[in-house]
């Protein structure tokens, strides 16, 4: 017997998009769109009518944006969000303040055709509410009240680099674990599952805000200490190494468990290339992405974390690399920063 239906209310002032996500969502026997809004105002009374489970929202609507209705609604009633955007500079931006202000995640509005893009990735969509529907809101808020506690580093070493992955939940998960962190960090390579457009605004937003110098990766730059580089949108990023210096590399080799940039891109890479030198940690995302390459990792004789299930929006990739002995130690995400400079400084002791 099927349990009771994802209850998903649609908020888009696009005619065309409300019908095309109404077709989609209701295609799946688990979901169901019980009401649609062309602007907030209408939305709000729907909320109190049919209660959905969770809500799909435009970021730029007639009579209120979406931006503000959003930070009312989770201040007011919240509840799961995912925000429909444009693949656009201005849409990842706008995006990017969707997911501080509570929102779960995001799909992205095909640039061209918008029918057949939409439809192409109905699977994705339906997977994105699911996990929507099942995240911990309580944690996105917790998260972005994070109290910010600049750290020292006693000791640093430029061979030691930190490989971090994330997904749903992690834009802000990585700024709560980068924010902290001293400017004389080893390099840090990231991969988060974003699309083109998003990854750079996402890096130039973390650089304003860190110690670290933040930027999106290239192809073939120097991983220097005090360093961040954050994979492309629709890029694999490995390190590799050339001579005596550890290099990025990128490439557009086929999905990696549906993902392009892929977590276990990455932590394979630091597994062959970095070794005991390497230092893994993996937050809050859905799917299993990085659990195979942190278990790479730890078997070369990396150290590797995971993010807690508690302070996590979603607990599905730390939880598979917990399940298949990829883990060290499993911590809270305010716990994170400082355990990771006590790591840096114990591995150095041991060199």
């Amino acid at each position: 017997m099927l349990e009771t239906k994802i209850k998903v209310l649609v908020v888009d002032d696009s005619a065309l998009i409300r019908q095309l996500l109404t077709e989609i969502i209701n295609s799946y026997e688990d979901l169901t769109v019980v009401a649609t809004a062309p602007d907030p105002l209408v939305a709000r009374e729907l909320i109190k009518l049919h209660n959905p489970d969770v809500l799909t929202l435009d970021v730029e609507m007639p009579k209120m944006d979406g931006l503000d209705f959003l930070e009312r609604l989770m201040r007011l009633r919240p509840m799961p969000v995912l925000m429909v955007s444009s693949l656009t500079e201005h849409g990842s931006d706008v995006t990017l303040r969707a997911l501080e202000l509570g929102a779960v995640d995001f799909i992205a509005k095909p640039k061209l055709d918008i029918v057949s893009g939409l439809k192409s990735y109905a699977d994705l969509i339906a997977d994105k509410l699911r996990m929507c529907a099942k995240a911990n809101i309580r944690t996105l808020a917790q998260t972005a009240k994070l109290p910010l506690q600049r750290l020292s580093l006693p000791l640093s070493s430029t061979e030691k680099i930190i490989f971090v992955g994330a997904s749903t939940g992690g834009t802000e998960a990585i700024k709560a674990l980068l924010m902290p962190l001293p400017p004389d960090m080893p390099a840090i390579m990231i991969t988060q599952h974003m699309p083109e457009h998003f990854t750079r605004t996402f890096a130039e937003r973390l650089n304003t805000l860190c110690q670290l110098r933040v930027m999106e990766a290239e192809h073939r730059q120097r991983v220097l200490p005090g360093h961040v580089y954050i994979a492309p949108g629709n890029a694999h990023l490995e390190v590799v190494r050339s001579g005596a210096n550890y290099l990025t590399s990128l490439s557009d080799a086929p999905l990696v468990n549906r993902h392009r940039p892929s977590v276990d891109v990455l932590f394979l890479s630091a597994a062959k290339v970095v070794g005991g030198n390497a230092i893994g940690v993996i937050l809050t995302g859905m799917g299993k992405d990085g659990a195979i390459g942190m278990k790479a990792m730890k078997d070369s004789g990396a150290v590797t974390f995971a993010q807690d299930e508690k302070s996590c929006v979603v607990f599905g990739m730390p939880k598979e690399a917990i399940a298949i002995g990829a883990v060290n130690q499993v911590l809270s995400l305010n716990a994170l920063p400082e355990t990771l400079i006590e790591s840096v400084g114990q591995r150095i002791n041991r060199v």
